[in-house]
């Protein structure tokens, strides 16, 4: 069961830096109201040129978070984004990064949007338990709402005591779900590095549509400039969403998982916090979303589409909420020996071309091989990469004889002779719809 510390309210000479009457009672003077109101014209007018948080009729103050990372004053927390949680209790969920040992007390600052009213509660600072290390990890601030009334704007404070127009507003998310509901969404976190690997992830992309994706979010920090021109393509279709991943703006950030490996403050550019803000961000919006890098592809081998798989799955473990597949690792340092797909007009874009690639390492016993997830969003509670942490369900590993995921990168085994490889063409399967479907993107981006 989830616990917290009970809500406490607190008085508006504590709150903010002239006295007026207690907020808890609703008490307000002229002089409240004049300054509320100039606060609100000032709000809506920066709202029309901005992607501000929707202040329209509220009385909710404090500096409205335009970023996809907001650091607080503190340099010790970084909060992505609250989203209302009610799966167990009412309680608001704020997606963040802090420091494991330094950051010690949060409290949410609740604001009634309709009379300014201030509801302060302390958060439960819940660290995610695979940090791997590093000093920052992903967290949750769980705090408990007002019983009363329902939130829709908080702001995050290391004291119960401050001047609320100095604190940053954020709207809570999935209060009233909105947006298209898609049954495939797939989490790509992160994409670092200045890109440039544009071949396999057009290739993916159109693997992920033939195999029934209904949106791509991407976590961006860097890519390069051709592939920017390809992100752009498909967000003109429809399909990407991009999120701004700056997060080497706010942290030393590793790009390897493990602190020992690369000692910086956290690793991987922050792709746990990622994944879970996507999980949140698409709960009401996806019927399940898979969990997976740029490089990888959970590929079906008993059923034609993620749609087909997926309904059998479910009708076999229907108390079920994550599905986990088998990471094969199809080096890109090995070509098929008749080399079918070396298709001339690809070979001046930059990256791997898969279908070059369909010899996959053995397992290594007794190791076992990493996994992928398809998850049920509403099911989850927290993740990580190669698993769920906290679910409201049962988990199953999935039969490699019905799906695995392909992932072509360089050799992790890499004193394997060729014949020690198993060939696998499953992929190819998809080959002749593939490479029709790539041609036509490379033609319309004129690459």
């Amino acid at each position: 069961m989830e616990e917290f510390t009970a809500p406490v309210c607190y008085s508006a000479t504590q709150l903010l830096p002239w006295a007026y009457e207690m907020v808890c009672y609703r008490k307000r003077s002229h002089l409240v109201i004049t300054v509320s109101l100039a606060i609100i014209m000032i709000m809506l007018f920066f709202d029309k040129k901005t992607n501000l948080p929707s202040v329209k009729n509220s009385l909710c103050r404090g500096i409205p978070a335009t970023n996809t990372i907001t650091p607080l004053k503190d340099n010790r927390t970084f909060i992505i984004a609250p989203y209302f949680d009610n799966r167990k209790n009412n309680m608001t969920r704020v997606i963040s990064i802090v420091h494991h040992k330094e950051v010690k007390e949060l409290y949410c600052w609740f604001c009634h949007s309709a009379n300014g009213e201030i509801y302060i509660s302390k958060a439960e600072i819940d660290v995610h338990s695979d940090r791997f290390g590093f000093p920052y990890g992903a967290t949750d601030l769980k705090c408990l709402e007002p019983k009363d009334w329902e939130p829709r704007f908080v702001s995050i404070h290391w004291s119960p005591k401050g001047d609320i127009d100095q604190l940053p507003l954020f709207e809570i998310k999935n209060r009233d779900p909105e947006g298209s509901l898609v049954e495939f969404t797939v989490c790509i976190s992160t994409m670092f590095g200045e890109y440039n690997n544009v071949l396999q992830f057009v290739q993916s992309m159109e693997m992920y549509k033939i195999l029934g994706v209904g949106r791509v979010v991407i976590y961006k920090n860097s890519c390069s400039p051709l592939m920017e021109k390809v992100l752009d393509y498909y967000i003109a279709e429809g399909i990407v969403e991009i999120i701004p991943w700056p997060i080497d703006s706010y942290l030393r950030v590793a790009s390897r998982w493990r602190y020992s490996v690369d000692p910086k403050d956290i690793g991987y550019y922050g792709q746990i916090t990622a994944l879970n803000d996507c999980i949140y961000r698409n709960m009401y919006r996806s019927r399940y979303l898979l969990l997976n890098d740029m490089d990888e592809i959970i590929l079906p081998v008993k059923y034609p589409n993620w749609k087909t798989m997926m309904q059998n799955l479910q009708v076999q473990h229907p108390k079920a909420a994550v599905f986990i597949f088998e990471n094969h690792i199809f080096p890109k340092t090995v070509f098929t020996l008749n080399d079918p797909f070396n298709i001339s007009s690809w070979r001046t874009i930059p990256g791997v071309n898969i279908l070059q690639h369909i010899l996959r390492e053995p397992d290594r016993k007794p190791k076992d091989n990493p996994w992928k997830m398809i998850v049920d969003p509403k099911k989850v509670a927290q993740t990580s990469v190669h698993a769920v942490l906290q679910a409201y369900g049962n988990q199953v590993h999935v039969s490699i004889d019905d799906a695995l995921v392909y992932h072509c990168r360089v050799p992790l085994q890499t004193k394997l002779p060729r014949e020690s490889l198993i060939n696998d063409t499953t992929l190819w399967r998809y080959n002749v719809t593939l490479v029709g479907k790539v041609n036509k993107v490379l033609q319309q981006i004129a690459l």
